[in-house]
């Protein structure tokens, strides 16, 4: 069973930066892809970002060139760092552990975290 702690949410004004963090048990890091989905208001939970054991990383759209997903393994660890944030990235982020990389849909993620909410005003 692995167990994901996410931490580094709150308030900040568009523009800002937050960083996330997920704080990873349970198996050993370095095995698992890891990911960051997120769920705004009235939406469905869509992919934001991940990173595969072997360092390849993939982003959404709407976040490349804002965000960068990395891992520390020394650490169990992995970040999400948000740059330039907007009104619409405002939503619950999630770390997703063993993202197995067949897609970006949820079906490919077996382990949760409860989430982080970020709020971003304008």
């Amino acid at each position: 069973q692995v167990q994901l702690a996410e931490s580094g949410g709150g308030l900040v004004q568009a523009g800002g930066s937050l960083r996330l963090s997920c704080a990873v048990s349970g198996r050993t890091f370095r095995t698992l892809g890891m990911g960051w989905f997120r769920q705004a208001p009235g939406k469905e939970r869509e992919f934001v970002a991940a990173i595969s054991v072997s360092n390849r990383l993939y982003y959404a759209d709407s976040v490349k060139g804002r965000f960068t997903i990395s891992r520390d393994n020394a650490k169990n660890t992995v970040y999400l760092q948000m740059n330039s944030l907007k009104p619409e990235d405002t939503a619950v982020y999630y770390c997703a552990g063993d993202w197995d990389g067949s897609s970006r849909y949820e079906s490919a993620v077996d382990y949760w975290g409860k989430g982080t909410l970020v709020t971003v005003s304008s």
